[in-house]
């Protein structure tokens, strides 16, 4: 959803102050190796301390226990990089659940806090579908470069439609 945010500009009479309108959208960025990425929020289930994954380790799909039932997990450094973080010993990793428009629940495994950001529509730019094609972030469907300090800081947001036939691809293997 988007979240508006009002400036009132200052030094006029309140009754006549217009009003800037800014769009922002709220992301969940998370780090897989070198890439800074991000999840529109509302495609977030909810992140949880991650526990143990279970399966071969052959693939970059997985199982872990969530409440009552058991959620694919999908290890996006795996896919990315051949070169799995899913560690046994890494106790202070966490958990994003996304959920699919069938109501079915996935995971992604990420070793440090995932960070809400709110980004201005504006520093959101559609990548290039012939990066998307030629690229293993494949997944993602936008790119924000946010200014900070004196560099900028690249996030690529994932768009879960395409992220979540990629899960499905992905089991179907094992």
């Amino acid at each position: 959803m988007n979240n508006l945010l009002l400036h009132l500009q200052s030094g006029e009479p309140e009754l006549s102050r217009t009003r800037k309108i800014t769009s922002l959208v709220k992301l969940i960025v998370f780090n897989i190796g070198r890439l800074n990425l991000a999840l529109r929020i509302e495609s977030v289930y909810k992140v949880v301390n991650h526990t143990s994954t279970y399966g071969s380790g052959l693939k970059a799909v997985g199982i872990t226990h969530l409440g009552e039932g058991e959620i694919t997990v999908v290890d996006l450094h795996q896919r990315f990089f051949n070169a799995s973080q899913i560690s046994e010993s890494n106790l202070s990793s966490y958990l994003i659940v996304v959920q699919n428009i069938t109501g079915e629940l996935y995971g992604i495994p990420v070793n440090e806090t995932p960070a809400l950001m709110e980004v201005s529509r504006g520093m959101i730019r559609v990548l290039p579908e012939s990066y998307r094609r030629s690229d293993t972030l494949d997944v993602a469907s936008h790119v924000a470069v946010i200014p900070q300090n004196e560099t900028s800081i690249t996030i690529f947001v994932l768009d879960v439609d395409r992220l979540l036939p990629m899960f499905q691809e992905l089991s179907a293997q094992l």
